[in-house]
């Protein structure tokens, strides 16, 4: 594949957007409606047996399947998928931003109040998704997208798990960054909603202290911190935002933040009053001028 083929006839790529370890996504333009869209094409590692590419097919098509049931502002459409060189291809919408990763990276930290917009954002899609059976399984801040024009978009369900669909086999592999893997998740059991809303609780907290709660280097290291450690207490969050990343990262997902519960604590944030800029009395004290020596230009005369 490159840049200038046509696919099925009708999608030319463009320059590629993205890599990763299975796919590249390329700029493309419909040229039967005449829009620009973004294509995933599933890449194969070089050795790799057919049982693993079919694996990586159905997973592929799964990620098409999961995104199109989610009927969410905040979740990417796809358009269609196109089966060529024996692998498929999907065609979403476009998004021009850049990931809430690379912003935070590039601009800095987000307040408090531009993380609960898009906290609320993602537990929008997540909501939808779970209302499908679908759980997500690796929201990080990489994976979410924020337009140009501010819209927050939660992508890549490659890794969704679909109630009810029987193509997924358990491996017993742990799939996900570690930071963001719920501490069920990360002791082997069967995870629910509550472990999506988890790693909700991790995005936030990257958002506004620019880096996860749990990151010990090492996968282990970081994944028995998630299931032992407590989180080391945000600086940056302010007591309304502190109190919804607590809920979301408690260890028991029992006692873990729900939907309903984190929406209320969110729109708290949003809700609460901006706090007055601190001035210093430095910065407001009155320093009288030295008067000006006679003679000098602009001194009145004498």
């Amino acid at each position: 594949a490159g840049e200038g083929r046509l696919l099925a006839g009708r999608y030319r790529l463009g320059a590629v957007l993205g890599r990763g370890g299975m796919g590249t996504v390329w700029r493309a333009v419909d040229e039967t409606l005449g829009r620009t869209v973004a294509v995933k094409e599933l890449r194969f590692p070089t050795s790799i047996d057919d049982d693993e590419k079919r694996r990586l097919i159905t997973r592929t098509l799964r990620e098409a399947k999961a995104i199109a049931r989610i009927r969410n502002n905040g979740a990417v459409t796809v358009y269609d998928v196109v089966d060529e060189d024996d692998r498929p291809w999907i065609v979403m919408e476009l998004i021009e931003g850049k990931s809430l990763a690379d912003a935070v990276r590039e601009d800095g930290t987000l307040t408090p109040r531009r993380a609960a917009e898009v906290g609320l954002a993602i537990l929008d899609v997540l909501r939808s998704a779970h209302r499908e059976g679908i759980l997500h399984r690796d929201v990080k801040p990489s994976n979410v997208l924020i337009a140009e024009d501010g819209r927050v978009v939660l992508t890549d369900f490659g890794i969704a798990q679909v109630e009810g669909d029987p193509s997924i086999t358990s491996t017993g592999m742990l799939v996900g960054a570690p930071s963001y893997i719920s501490p069920e998740r990360a002791r082997g059991h069967k995870p629910g909603p509550a472990a999506d809303m988890w790693s909700l609780g991790g995005l936030i907290y990257a958002a506004v202290e620019g880096s996860p709660p749990y990151d010990k280097g090492s996968a282990i290291a970081t994944l028995t911190a998630v299931m032992t450690e407590p989180v080391d207490p945000p600086k940056n969050a302010g007591p309304e935002l502190e109190k919804v990343i607590y809920g979301l990262l408690a260890k028991d997902p029992a006692q873990r933040l729900d939907d309903a519960g984190a929406r209320v604590l969110l729109r708290a944030v949003l809700d609460a009053p901006a706090a007055a800029p601190q001035v210093s009395p430095e910065v407001t004290r009155v320093v009288p001028l030295p008067p000006r020596p006679e003679g000098t230009p602009g001194a009145p005369a004498g």
